[in-house]
């Protein structure tokens, strides 16, 4: 099957990552840093990025990443590149810090006909918390991802979401080898038609998205959580909708394709629909951003097209 290999180094690294990840967030004495963004960093966000940018470049050397982090901010602390390496070298034992810095550096290519992008750790304040957290990583070709794997420690029993274009989506648990093919919730009665929301409510705006899915019908209560998770659950018919509304006051506001690329084809190979605010499909295929789309509407298929209409209904109702 086409992209079979892929998938499958896609799959290994994720799941190696899974398990340093939450070997560090195990440890007593790990701790979190600012980037220039004041957005949070950890050890584990970098030394999951090092692992899965190694495991990608040994199997398709040609092919650039793009990714979240940088070794920038460790090359002015030693120490933190040392506790960097330490936790790579529990999966990779000769791996030196200059190694390490390089391999994280590997996320800094270019969007092009055929890069992977990767989010080592999305959520990492939930990860903090010791709630959800995702390890995302596509493939993209040609503007349109090929293929996803989301491992998800930390939900349920934990686990992976994996997806090809055109080969459906699984979900493979991180604690056996048993699968499951993956299929959106098509029961409108059911208490999980219900909302996706992120936890941080800077991540869109609350209010908005909390009005247009009680505007068609979901009235249960959301379900909260990190991280691109809220695809699989999507995907795996634990919530019916998630949607990521700008605030009117940053209109220019882009997302990051490694926040939502992952996340969009499995919800589409699981049966569900993924578009910007406006209906159009994300373009990952000119900016490490989704510079041609606004906002992020994710659903189960069935309610998508209602879902636009409340949106524009509710952006007219604000002119």
């Amino acid at each position: 099957m086409k992209y079979e290999h892929e998938s499958k180094v896609a799959i290994a690294a994720a799941k190696q990552a899974a398990v340093l990840c939450e070997s560090v967030r195990r440890s007593v004495n790990f701790v979190s840093l600012d980037k220039p963004d004041r957005s949070p960093v950890t050890i584990a966000d970098f030394a999951a990025q090092a692992i899965i940018c190694h495991q990608l470049h040994q199997a398709f050397p040609q092919d650039p990443i793009v990714a979240e982090e940088s070794a920038a901010l460790l090359y002015q602390s030693a120490s933190q590149l040392t506790k960097v390496t330490e936790a790579v070298q529990a999966l990779i034992p000769d791996a030196m810090p200059e190694q390490v810095a390089a391999w994280i550096d590997l996320g800094q290519g270019k969007v092009g006909e055929r890069f992977w992008t990767l989010d080592p750790i999305d959520g990492t304040k939930g990860f903090l918390r010791g709630a959800q957290y995702a390890i995302a990583i596509a493939l993209i070709e040609s503007g349109e991802v090929k293929l996803g794997a989301i491992a998800c420690p930390a939900f349920e029993e934990g686990c992976i979401f994996t997806a090809i274009r055109g080969q459906g989506a699984q979900r493979l648990s991180l604690q056996t080898r048993q699968s499951q093919a993956l299929k959106v919730l098509n029961d409108q009665t059911s208490f999980q038609f219900r909302l996706a929301e992120s936890v941080e409510t800077s991540h869109g705006d609350p209010e908005r998205q909390r009005s247009i899915a009680q505007a068609v019908g979901l009235t249960a209560s959301s379900l909260q959580m990190d991280s691109q998770a809220k695809y699989g659950a999507i995907a795996s018919g634990h919530a019916a909708l998630y949607l990521r509304l700008p605030w009117s006051q940053n209109p220019d506001y882009r997302e990051n394709i490694w926040d939502h690329a992952a996340g969009a084809i499995i919800v589409e190979e699981a049966g569900g629909r993924v578009s910007n605010m406006h209906g159009k499909p994300l373009n990952f295929s000119t900016n490490a951003q989704l510079i041609e789309n606004r906002g992020i509407v994710a659903s189960q298929g069935e309610i998508h097209d209602a879902v636009l209409a409340a949106i524009a209904a509710n952006a007219a109702a604000d002119i």
